[in-house]
This record gives structure tokens, C-alpha cells and sequence, in this order.
């Protein structure tokens, strides 16, 4: 398979492959926090991550979600449909956390009475501002329709996930999702489904079982990824 790096991130390269429609992502073991302010690595990250992301996509694909995963050629690497990524982080809040529970004065682990959703857009060099449908329309980021189907699928992803781990003893208290069209047009789920992303609470003692133990220098970060990995699919990676 000929490569070609096309877009590095934070906590993950994207490669071309032979084909056309086809990217090789490969996931670094890289952290940051704080838009990129503070920096470190969590060993062994990026095959954690990797694994999560696909079971998770896997376990969404039985309740008819469609999302751009493939097939996983190595515990670091993922072949992905490519996507026109809609610039936009969809965020998932079922409990105030973070920056919810700051910018609303709320104590944090408030559930929320319904879900909540948010959007950011993607910009990096603009500490990815929240923005509001109406933004979305005027800036022609997506269509009114995309952005219905967005919302529905984010709901239904949600209660997919909130049921599902609940019965491994785990609370989803929020997570960032992000969507992009494929090659027919039609909006998919793409990006990643894992503890960089995504807010894991154990439902008994409320420790915090993702990144956020990187950014409030928690410790035992890779301890905490190598629980949920365990949680979701009964591995000890050691």
C-alpha cells in the first residue's frame, strides 16, 4: 500500500492509500489540552484509542448508524472512507462537566434534564469558537437538512451509547462526535469514539476514566484508558 501523509493533527496522521476513497489513520500517542497548550504523551494512547473507536463504531453499525470505519490493519492503524468533513464539532452534554459547568455557573456532575447540544467550528487557529444554527446557515457550513440529520443521529448515537455503557458501570457524561459527507453526498459519522474525546465517568465511584485525567493532572492516564478499553472489550492491555 503506497502512502502519503495528507493531514496531521494533534492525535492522529491521515494517509492516501491506493485507493482513491480509502485513508489509513494512524493514531499517535500524543495529548494535548487546552487547544494545544499543554502537551505530553500517554503511552500506548493510540492503539487504545484505536481499538475503542472501532468497537464503538462497530457496536453503532448493528443500530444502523453509518460512519466512515473499515477495517483495522493494525492495533495504531484504521482504514477510513474519505470524507468531506462539515467543519463543525458536535458536542453531546448529558451531565454539566468541563466548560458547560463553568460557563453556566452549574456544579459540575448536574445532570442535565435532557441532552444538550453544541456547536463548535472547527478552527484551530480561532480556539474553535461555539457557534448556533443560525451561524451555521449564514457561513453555508451545512445545509439545514445536513444539519437535522447531524442532530438526529447525534441524539440516537447518544442513546446508544448512554444505554450501552451503563451496563459496563459507566456514565457518558459527554462527548464531541464530528460528521462529514461521503462520496454520494450523504452525511456519516466520522473522526474517532474514545476517552480523548468523550467524558467517562464509573457510575459507583465518579472517577473519571478518559482524558481529563491528563488535563486536571490527575494520574494514572494510561491506567484509566487501559480500564475502559478492558470495560468495553474484556482486553488487559498490557
Amino acid at each position: 500500500m503506497e502512502k502519503k501523509a495528507i493531514y496531521e493533527g494533534k492525535a492522529k496522521i491521515m494517509y492516501t492509500t491506493d485507493d482513491p476513497d480509502v485513508l489509513l489513520v494512524y493514531y499517535k500517542d500524543d495529548a494535548t489540552a487546552g487547544n494545544g497548550a499543554k502537551k505530553g504523551t500517554i503511552e500506548n494512547k493510540g492503539i487504545m484509542n484505536n481499538k475503542m473507536s472501532a468497537f464503538f463504531f462497530d457496536l453503532l453499525a448493528k443500530e444502523g448508524i453509518k460512519h466512515h470505519y473499515i477495517s483495522m490493519p493494525s492495533d495504531r492503524e484504521m482504514l477510513v472512507k474519505k470524507l468531506e468533513i462539515v467543519p463543525l464539532e458536535v458536542i453531546i452534554r448529558n451531565v454539566a462537566a468541563g466548560s458547560l459547568a463553568k460557563r453556566l455557573g452549574l456544579k459540575e456532575g448536574t445532570p442535565m434534564s435532557c441532552p444538550v447540544i453544541e456547536f463548535c467550528y472547527k478552527s484551530d487557529e480561532l480556539g474553535d469558537p461555539m457557534v448556533n444554527r443560525y451561524h451555521i446557515r449564514a457561513m453555508k457550513l451545512a445545509t439545514d437538512e445536513e444539519m437535522e440529520t447531524i442532530e438526529s443521529m447525534s441524539l440516537k448515537i447518544n442513546d446508544i451509547l448512554t444505554k450501552f455503557l451503563k451496563e459496563k458501570n459507566v456514565d457518558l457524561i459527554d462527548f464531541k462526535l464530528e460528521f462529514g459527507r461521503d462520496k454520494n453526498g450523504d452525511i456519516i459519522l466520522g473522526d474517532e469514539i474514545s476517552p480523548d474525546n468523550c467524558r467517562f465517568w464509573d457510575s459507583t465511584t465518579h472517577e473519571k476514566l478518559d482524558k481529563d485525567r491528563f488535563r486536571r493532572d490527575l494520574g494514572n492516564v494510561e491506567d484509566a484508558y487501559k480500564e475502559m478499553l478492558h470495560r468495553l472489550t474484556g482486553e488487559s492491555f498490557k
